[in-house]
């Protein structure tokens, strides 16, 4: 991962950047997300720069990148793994290009389609073009919204960063809480996009473009995830081949580095699978893989992610998590998160991070599969709601009295747990009844209209898919 960051005076008139001084406080502040490197350009009304982590194209990678005139300046974080084509196409124009990673390939598009040249780009990122002869600024996420993007624009100046505490960097940020993103963050144990815990500095959405010009400032989509989901599908079961070969193909796709690559593995499908694939494309051998072992039994599954890694004979690593390294990984991300997040998940993935990093520079994970393909208990339990409110009142009370009584558990999804969750909430609504088993501290008034809304354009009537879809557009974005 990089840190891209920059500053734009756009008030109208010839106006220097109030704080020069704080972009290079801003590249200080991403500089763990990019040790290989640092630049900034620009000129008094307008600066970008990059902090670099070289994976791809080592030693001609470095950014920001500008157009032969000088008039465009790009930065990006992430990786565009259909850059091959998009260079030969470019190749095509003429475009003297001066590296040979994929980031550059933005530009020359850039310069033949304006802002529009994000929808042609496959990848995750996130990234600012500024346009000096249009005074144009342009900043754009990807689909899926893997790569964050933050934005605030203070008396004229607007200004953009990979993380909230490179914005608040400036003197004049005001660090005011969000309420709406507390009550957010009350019902869904995370501050969905657009809003961040901070009023006044905003999360650009996944598949969004934001383009400052003239005074102006526009947040548009660039791509509708509800009009690719009601195309009709193609993965009818003779044609199931086809699913098969597109993950494969995703994943030997994402495999694209000039460095040392591992996955982190727990076992399950998912990350099974992204293993499985990435040795149909290199030897095991090159391949590192990273489980947890937890000291509490009824949370350990490291077993079975040796079990998948011994038969691929990837470098496999296993990190263990007991309460001191816990509580270690407990004191690091609570200072280093600008924002809190209610999944304990973030401890054990930061101590698999911190063993990662004496190895690899890139890590594949299974993050995203079980929105796309209904991997969480939730989503059996609201297939398991309709029959249950179908079923005669006193059986549904004896049941309650019986799973009331029955003793606590101490294991990881044991049954006993997932009876007394799907009893809490059965007989709410759908939208309640998911916020309530996702762990929500409280539901406040106005919360459930606001995330319904997202839902406007749903394009289909199975309540299964409306929650899965549900998920896929707010889950940790």
């Amino acid at each position: 991962m990089c840190g891209i960051f920059g500053a734009i005076a756009r008030d109208g008139r010839d106006v220097p950047l109030r704080y020069p001084d704080a972009l290079a406080k801003m590249a200080a502040s991403l500089k763990h997300r990019g040790p290989d490197g640092e630049c900034i350009v620009g000129h008094e009304r307008a600066r970008i720069g990059a902090r670099r982590l070289a994976i791809m194209d080592l030693t001609t990678g470095d950014q920001p990148f500008q157009s032969p005139d000088g008039k465009i300046w790009m930065v990006c974080n992430g990786e565009i793994y259909n850059a091959p084509e998009l260079r030969r196409e470019a190749t095509t124009w003429r475009y003297p290009f001066r590296s040979q990673g994929d980031i550059e390939t933005i530009v020359p598009f850039y310069e033949r389609y304006g802002p529009d040249a994000v929808a042609r780009l496959e990848g995750m990122f996130g990234l600012a073009v500024w346009d000096d002869a249009r005074k144009r600024l342009v900043l754009a996420r990807d689909r899926a919204g893997e790569k964050p993007l933050f934005w605030t624009e203070i008396d004229g100046e607007l200004r953009f960063a990979s993380e909230i505490q490179a914005l608040l960097e400036f003197p004049d940020q005001p660090r005011r809480l969000n309420r709406t993103a507390l009550s957010l963050y009350r019902a869904l144990g995370y501050v969905p996009a657009p809003h961040t815990m901070f009023d006044g500095i905003h999360k650009l959405p996944p598949a969004s473009l934001l383009i400052a010009e003239s005074g102006t400032t526009e947040v548009r989509s660039y791509w509708s995830a509800a009009d690719a989901a009601s195309r009709p599908s193609r993965l009818a079961p003779e044609n199931i081949s086809l699913l098969r070969e597109t993950l494969l193909g995703a994943v030997q796709r994402e495999l694209m580095s000039d460095v040392p690559l591992g996955i982190f593995t727990s076992g399950g499908l998912d990350s099974s699978l992204l293993v499985a694939a990435a040795a149909r494309a290199m030897p095991g051998d090159q391949i590192h893989t990273y489980a947890v072992r937890f000291t509490e039994p009824g949370y350990d599954e490291s077993e079975y992610a040796e079990a998948v890694t011994h038969d691929i004979a990837s470098v496999h690593h296993v990190v263990t998590a007991d309460d001191e390294s816990l509580g270690r990984a407990l004191d690091v991300v609570s200072r280093s998160l600008a924002e809190p997040l209610g999944d304990p998940a973030v401890l054990p993935t930061w101590l698999l991070a911190e063993t990662a990093r004496q190895n690899v520079k890139v890590i594949l994970s299974g993050e995203g599969a079980d929105e796309l393909f209904g991997g969480y208990p939730t989503y059996l339990g609201h297939r398991f709601a309709e029959g249950w409110q179908r079923m005669p009142r006193p059986l549904r009370g004896a049941v309650r009295w019986a799973v009331d009584r029955w003793p606590s558990s101490t294991g990881k999804m044991t049954l006993e747990y997932m009876l007394k969750q799907f009893l809490a909430a059965t007989e709410l609504p759908w939208l309640e009844r998911h916020l309530t088993w996702l762990g929500a501290v409280a539901i406040e008034p106005g919360v459930v209209p606001e995330l319904a809304c997202k839902l406007d354009r749903f394009p289909h009537d199975d309540p299964l898919n409306r929650v899965l879809w549900f998920d896929f557009l707010t889950y940790r974005l």
